[in-house]
């Protein structure tokens, strides 16, 4: 299926002469979006690291893309997946880019943050430009017609939502977003799917890749990340549990994060008195299998709003960022978003309570700005008053279908 919020961003960024870097979890897509994307070019040629034969052909000629099949005279599409998985390859790029940059258009794709295997070589900087491929979100699948500055005008302006957003939201409620057991529908596949995605992360890819030793208590720590979504992330706490280093649980987490099983978003401190500054929360990208409730959604309204801040800061509109609130007194708001260190929306989530929490009118009094509370049921759509403010309370599926 076309993705169109992705396409978008593509088309903006290799506009300009520099590479682009697609980067993104392993099975969300990248290989079949680049597949979509030489649709537009005559000429294009597909090379995959993973392949022994098309391996070999890379080391023995380096210029190996000159052998694309040309249709014509336009420029052609050359594209590199997982090429971040060869030792040596950003003195290659940078060498095939200085030479090359204006006969080809080229695409890097892979399953790693494209930065993290750097051993020393040359530095690729401006020579490349990055965005990052997510799951399937609802935004993207109800197709959404709002742009970004009629959001960012008014984000709790009432507005109509596309045709079956709910049914979408509890498919990717069973599912998860990922398109291979998204699109298969069923419940039995999605487990098999799931199983085998997060051993072949844990026991293949990190394990080679970042060369950790301790591949049980890895597989350990990731097994206990799901009950403890929706709270602060307490580190020393998962030290004790497992009977590692902080040091230790600190790394294995930022390698999950560099190959996108997790990702994180900090506190928000400023004006907030007695603010909590320093320990993140943590969300899946595979959320399907979490079992509370309230924890999965929480999580799936986590993954969307963090997708919409990618995308936003990919497309260049600002310097978006995702928080959340909470002080010592344990007074929450789930999620904040800013641009350029500016608060501008506060985002709380409940599954059933359409009555404004405390917190949110307290942290909403606090930073003078819109507010909304997302409740995980439908025909919900009201706009309360909090002094000259508002809050609205609306259907999670009703609201975020409409997330640019």
């Amino acid at each position: 299926m076309k993705r169109k919020i992705y396409e978008n961003i593509w088309k903006r960024l290799s506009a300009h002469k520099q590479m682009v870097f697609i980067a993104g979890p392993r099975q969300a897509g990248k290989t079949t979006f680049t597949q979509i994307l030489s649709e537009d070019f005559n000429n294009s040629l597909y090379f995959n690291w993973d392949i022994l034969d098309e391996k070999r052909k890379l080391v023995e000629n380096p210029s190996f893309y000159e052998e694309v099949h040309r249709k014509d005279n336009s420029v052609p599409l050359i594209i590199f997946d997982e090429l971040h998985k060869y030792s040596n390859w950003k003195n290659y790029l940078k060498s095939v880019y200085d030479r090359d940059k204006g006969n080809y258009k080229f695409v890097v794709s892979g399953s790693g943050r494209l930065d993290m295997y750097q051993k020393g070589g040359d530095s690729l900087a401006g020579r490349y430009f990055i965005f990052y491929l997510w799951p399937f979100t609802l935004a993207e699948l109800a197709g959404n017609n709002i742009s970004f500055e009629q959001f960012l005008s008014n984000p709790i302006e009432v507005r109509t939502c596309p045709n079956e957003t709910q049914l979408i939201w509890n498919r990717l409620s069973q599912f998860s977003g990922f398109p291979d057991p998204y699109l298969n529908e069923t419940g039995h596949y999605y487990q098999i799917w799931s199983n085998t995605y997060k051993k072949q992360l844990l026991r293949e890819d990190i394990r080679d890749l970042a060369s950790l030793r301790s591949s049980e208590d890895v597989e350990v720590l990731f097994s206990l990340l799901p009950s403890k979504i929706g709270s602060p992330l307490s580190m020393a706490s998962l030290a004790r549990d497992i009977r590692v280093s902080f040091d230790s649980i600190r790394s294995w987490i930022e390698v999950f994060e560099n190959f996108f099983m997790v990702f994180r978003i900090s506190p928000w401190s400023r004006k907030i008195s007695r603010a909590i500054t320093k320990e993140k929360k943590l969300y899946l990208f595979d959320y399907a299998g979490i079992d509370s409730p309230a924890a999965k959604f929480e999580n799936m309204v986590a993954l969307e709003l963090f997708r919409a801040v990618s995308n936003w800061n990919d497309l260049g509109l600002g310097n978006f960022s995702l928080h959340y609130l909470r002080n010592r007194d344990k007074e929450e708001v789930d999620f904040l978003l800013s641009n350029n260190q500016n608060p501008f929306l506060l985002i709380e989530t409940k599954l059933s309570d359409d009555h404004a929490a405390k917190s949110l009118i307290k942290f909403q009094n606090v930073l003078n700005i819109p507010a909304v509370q997302l409740v995980n049921r439908g025909d919900i759509c009201k706009l309360v008053s909090n002094g000259n403010l508002k809050i609205m309370i609306i259907s999670a599926d009703h609201w975020l279908s409409l997330l640019p």
